[in-house]
């Protein structure tokens, strides 16, 4: 029987990528850590005796803490955490659960330090397609912290440069289109979060992003949609805003949904 405080793998993958997730704090000692520098998406490593020390906004939400094999350092930080009232379980089996389920995980060194203020990204005004789904993306699987400027397309290196913000989705930069593939490609790849459902997402986030409605029929619909958020929003952090709930709802179909078709009359000739 699982322990009361215990999450599965399978669990936690479930929750990973919703707008509900937990905050997944990696309490790995270092040599643990040096033989595989990897975390799973969105941890941030933290000392395990140092785990009271959390950020207040932290310790608000529903807390994963995981080790390397999910025993002593990750059960007693959960159970330090749960006699101060926080919200905490920790993950069974640990990484090592995680990745013998065969979920990702990401190379520390590819992505942005995590810190309470989050890693700041720029990109292009006006956003339609990639420049919310990539946004949505980074949210949801690396830096749930991040945020995002919008600015004219002539000043995005500059500004990336003086605000210290990671450029994207404009050309000559890592995260932006690479022959076929779109700036939302590249940060999958970039983060190593190779899974079914985002594989799915980005066929179509392709799609309408490059005009190859041929590779999703979905994309239409996501154009479709897209331009109509732009149009109905001035603010494009507003806009922003609203195209997380757009993703979400993407994210679901391409998890849970994908196989699903409608049609009338129902097949019982009842309405549906």
């Amino acid at each position: 029987m699982p322990a009361p405080n215990e999450i599965s793998p399978a669990q936690l993958m479930r929750l990973l990528g919703t707008p509900n997730a937990p905050v997944i704090i990696d309490v790995c000692i270092n040599s643990d850590f040096d033989q595989d520098p990897r975390v799973i998406p969105t941890a941030r490593r933290w000392a395990h005796k140092d785990i009271l020390n959390l950020p207040e906004n932290v310790k608000d939400r529903h807390i994963v803490v995981l080790c390397q094999k999910g025993l002593k350092l990750s059960q007693g930080a959960a159970a330090l955490l749960r006699s101060e009232g926080i919200n905490a379980e920790y993950l069974e089996g640990g990484n090592h659960g995680w990745i013998a389920a065969g979920y990702p995980m990401t190379p520390v060194e590819k992505r942005p330090a995590l810190s309470q203020h989050g890693s700041r990204w720029v990109t292009r005004h006006r956003p339609k397609i990639d420049r919310i789904a990539v946004p949505w993306l980074i949210r949801r699987f690396v830096d749930p912290e991040a945020s995002f400027l919008f600015v004219s397309p002539a000043t995005v290196e500059a500004v990336a440069e003086k605000f210290d913000a990671i450029a994207f989705d404009i050309e000559g930069v890592a995260f932006s289109h690479h022959g076929s593939a779109c700036t939302f490609d590249a940060v999958l790849s970039a983060f190593c979060l190779h899974t079914a459902p985002l594989a799915r997402m980005a066929t179509v986030i392709r799609a309408a992003d490059t005009n190859r409605h041929d590779l999703a029929p979905e994309a239409a619909g996501l154009l479709a949609l897209s331009v109509g958020l732009s149009r109905q929003y001035k603010d494009d952090q507003q806009q922003l805003q609203a195209g997380f709930a757009l993703y979400d709802a993407l994210y679901r179909w391409a998890r849970d949904g994908h196989t699903e078709g409608h049609d009338w009359p129902t097949a019982t000739g009842g309405a549906s």
